[in-house]
């Protein structure tokens, strides 16, 4: 197998080698004046199973394009396989057509991605489990889960409660709460405009209790400013806890994360982040899932069993 990147996020890429015990290969990068993607493999692939590791950073228009020009390239070149490591999804909290008129977008990736050439796709903890099926070519979906519950365990918290931060969210913080043998709290949340929310009620008893708000994304952090005082206001300890998967971090996040003052901020690096942005700040690895992930493949064993373990 041959392990390739684009510029996305070149840090988690030579971890993933390192992991690997690979070299990464050789392919030039670069944006013309105009700003067109150029592409080109520096090494053959004919007859080839390739990974090309790309996620969707605060650039992400130009780290798509780049990627299907990526798995183009490569199926021109005669590569065997093209595997697509995409941890960050782009665009997938757009999976339906919440008001009248709007596109579809996270279903239009999919489709772009298999036409530029993907014959698989491996992401983390998309925004909804319903996106792999807008995909014709297998998707490995893989689950964060373990990798916060192994750093929460080690920290050895009393009274635990993971919170979701709205309903939507209630399944993916339940199975979280069941990994660390805690209890489960449901925020009340209601979307007055897009990146603004107001916590209306909160099910669960979190009086007394050390809560982990848990969510996919940190995006603006508006919501978990809201869902931290509505937390303490209820009663729970001044030792709240937000952990999400991907750090996006837009707009005013560190200005909110930093109002609202968390215990600890806990993401993991599927996105470029730097540990000094905030103080409490803990960034979590995904390059050994990852590499265990592609070591499964290669060796045609399940990847469902790495969750078993």
């Amino acid at each position: 197998m041959f392990l390739f990147s684009g510029s996305s996020h070149p840090a988690l890429a030579r971890h993933l080698a390192k992991e690997l015990g690979c070299a990464l290969g050789k392919v030039k990068l670069k944006a013309f004046s105009c700003g067109e993607r150029y592409v080109r493999y520096e090494e053959s692939i004919r007859g080839k199973d390739i990974y090309i590791l790309q996620t969707g950073t605060k650039n992400l228009n130009e780290d798509l394009m780049e990627l299907f020009l990526m798995c183009q390239a490569a199926k021109l070149s005669f590569a065997r396989t093209v595997h697509v490591l995409l941890p960050h999804f782009p665009y997938s909290r757009q999976d339906r057509v919440a008001e009248p008129r709007e596109p579809i977008s996270a279903k239009l990736i999919a489709s772009l991605l298999e036409h530029a050439g993907a014959d698989h796709v491996v992401t983390l903890d998309l925004h909804s489990e319903q996106i792999q099926g807008f995909f014709r070519v297998p998707v490995d979906a893989l689950d964060g889960r373990p990798i916060f519950a192994a750093y929460l365990k080690s920290k050895k918290l009393k009274n635990l409660v993971v919170v979701a931060p709205d309903a939507g969210g209630a399944k993916r913080a339940k199975k979280l709460a069941d990994l660390m043998d805690a209890d489960l709290a449901i925020m009340h949340k209601n979307r007055t405009a897009h990146h603004q929310a107001e916590i209306l009620e909160v099910v669960g008893d979190i009086e007394g209790k050390t809560c982990v708000i848990f969510d996919d994304i940190i995006d603006t952090a508006g919501t978990l400013l809201k869902a931290k005082e509505a937390l303490i206001k209820r009663g729970a300890n001044n030792d709240v806890y937000a952990a999400a998967t991907h750090a996006v971090f837009s707009g005013d996040a560190v200005k909110n994360l930093r109002k609202a003052g968390f215990k600890e901020v806990i993401v993991t690096d599927s996105m470029p982040v730097d540990p000094k942005t905030l103080p409490a700040l803990k960034v979590l690895p995904i390059a050994p899932m990852l590499a265990t992930v592609i070591r499964h493949i290669e060796s045609g064993e399940s990847v469902t069993e790495i969750y078993k373990r």
